[in-house]
């Protein structure tokens, strides 16, 4: 057991957010088997600032809506988002942004 999964919930999700840490964040994607690059960091960081000015995790329609808003239409598309984080990208982004799963997704 790492260090970092005593951070975790049985999801694997930060318990408490401020834990959060860029090595968590390349701890967990690695177990995801995600090679992070900046266009993963980019989405990453907007999330973690859409959850201090909202306080929350939002499912995958909001977060489409924040990332065309906050860097253009190309990526502001939900097909960009599978692309970079495969299966359920809203899950998948909060998780490696140390954020609690959003309220809506199973």
């Amino acid at each position: 057991m790492t260090s970092f999964e005593t951070l975790l919930d049985k999801e694997g999700y930060l318990i408490k957010l401020e834990d959060w840490s860029e090595e968590l964040t390349l701890y967990l994607a690695d177990q995801e088997d995600i090679a992070l690059t900046n266009a993963h960091w980019e989405i990453i960081l907007l999330l973690r600032d859409f959850y201090q000015e909202f306080e929350i995790s939002p499912a995958m329609r909001p977060l489409v809506k924040a990332v065309s808003k906050k860097l253009g239409a190309d990526k502001g598309k939900s097909i960009y988002l599978m692309q970079l984080f495969p299966g359920s990208p809203a899950k998948l982004i909060t998780k490696l942004a140390g954020l609690p799963k959003p309220a809506n997704c199973l």
